[in-house]
């Protein structure tokens, strides 16, 4: 089935999709040719996420930014908040749109659906709604310990009338043996022989642990085992402090702080020859996750060489947060995108660490996971999902049981396993 084809045609019929699969299926891949194919006819798409981190992944904004929510978490704090009332700006901001992308729909609570769905019903939106992402990966962030509760747990979801696309075949790997380990990781199924597979992977650390990235579940055991791997290389220390243009002037210096901390883009990034990198985007000659070996820096280039010994030559690239505001063109007023600012960087990072949630949309050879940091539901199937080589995969001994670790919610699970039946 050409499942492109397949969503275009039935967004464009007027119908609202939800794109799903686990991890590695291509989703990303599909949501980002059906904006190009909007917007190369000159159609308007709004790219939006729950989080700051998903968001950029596909050059979006997020939900609340967009939609003028504020830091309202469900409709009555919108109302107390004065932001109940749509503001004329973003009604006719909306009602322009032919076709709204929520990314990470998982990581969307309840509460929130419902505020997208008062929005859209507020600005008469008559486009369509493509909603992409996996309940049986990352959960919506809860405040306290509140219960956690997913969009498909709104009203609001079954009066969207969703055409569900699924995705099934994993791009990410082909050992047959190790997709169907997957399959019963994300389904958080445990017996006798996924319990023997997985310890198949409990193996001796290689002696020289740069050539794997390890997969921390906290930011600051991944930044210490950064550092200290960085300290062993006896070479000259590169900084490359990342640039930033404000299109907008009133832009405020946290707003970009954020932006950089949810799209992956080191602030200053510490380089030496010979350290190991992993790409952060994908491009026509390297992907998201794929490793690397910088074996030269100049004062505009960083050169790495990847493992088939191809030497790319990076420079900074832009990665820019965008607004939609009101122009007049040709003496007519019209709805665009414009940049608020651009920040420049290159884009890698130190392969020696990187943590599960900033590992999202990567494909990673040589892997090391950390097991004792697994805490939330669907982690490790986030985690172990990014080996693209099993032969090069690695597990920390977990000192707690394999059915502590390898855990969904069961909510999500009934969810899916209602779809897949349908």
């Amino acid at each position: 089935m050409n499942y492109l084809k397949n969503v275009i045609e039935k967004l464009q019929a007027k119908k609202n999709v939800f794109l799903t699969g686990g991890a590695g299926v291509g989703k990303t891949t599909i949501t980002r040719d059906v904006i190009k194919a909007y917007e190369e006819d000159a159609k308007k798409v709004a790219k939006l996420a729950s989080t700051g981190m998903a968001a950029t992944l596909i050059s979006g904004q997020t939900l609340h930014s967009f939609l003028d929510l504020g830091i309202a978490s469900n409709i009555e704090e919108l109302e107390k908040n004065g932001k109940l009332e749509i503001k004329a700006k973003v009604k006719k901001l909306l009602s322009s749109m032919e076709l709204i992308v929520i990314d990470e729909i998982s990581m969307v609570s309840d509460t929130l659906f419902d505020m997208i769905r008062v929005r859209l019903t507020q600005a008469e939106f008559k486009g369509s709604l493509l909603v992409v992402g996996d309940f049986l990966q990352l959960p919506p962030v809860v405040r306290g310990y509140g219960d956690v509760k997913f969009a498909f747990e709104s009203s609001s979801w079954d009066k969207f009338g969703f055409e569900t696309v699924e995705l099934t075949h994993i791009y990410r790997t082909d050992d047959k043996e190790f997709i169907e380990l997957l399959a019963h990781v994300r389904g958080g199924f445990v017996n006798e022989h996924v319990h023997n597979s997985l310890n198949e992977f409990i193996k001796p650390l290689p002696e020289d642990l740069s050539e794997f990235t390890f997969l921390f579940g906290k930011n600051n055991s991944a930044s210490f085992h950064n550092k200290n791997q960085l300290s062993f290389v006896d070479s000259e220390l590169f900084i490359k402090e990342a640039q930033v243009i404000k299109h907008l002037k009133t832009t405020k210096d946290f707003e970009i702080e954020r932006f950089m901390g949810d799209a992956r883009i080191e602030k200053e990034l510490e380089l030496k020859v010979g350290v190991p990198v992993l790409f952060t985007r994908n491009s026509w000659n390297y992907f998201n996750g794929e490793r690397g070996l910088i074996v030269n820096v100049d004062n505009n280039f960083v050169y790495v060489q990847k493992s088939d010994g191809v030497v790319v030559k990076l420079e900074a690239i832009a990665q820019s947060k965008s607004m939609w505001k009101e122009k007049s063109i040709s003496g007519k007023k019209e709805i665009v995108e414009e940049p608020v600012f651009s920040v420049y960087q290159y884009p890698i990072k130190l392969a020696y660490a990187i943590t599960i949630h900033k590992s999202q949309g990567m494909s990673i050879e040589d892997l090391i996971i950390e097991t004792n940091e697994i805490f939330a539901p669907s982690q490790f199937y986030v985690a172990i999902s990014r080996s693209s080589n099993p032969k090069r995969l690695n597990l920390i001994a977990p000192a707690k049981q394999w059915r502590e670790i390898v855990f969904v919610n069961s909510k999500a699970l009934e969810f899916v396993k209602v779809k897949q039946s349908c």
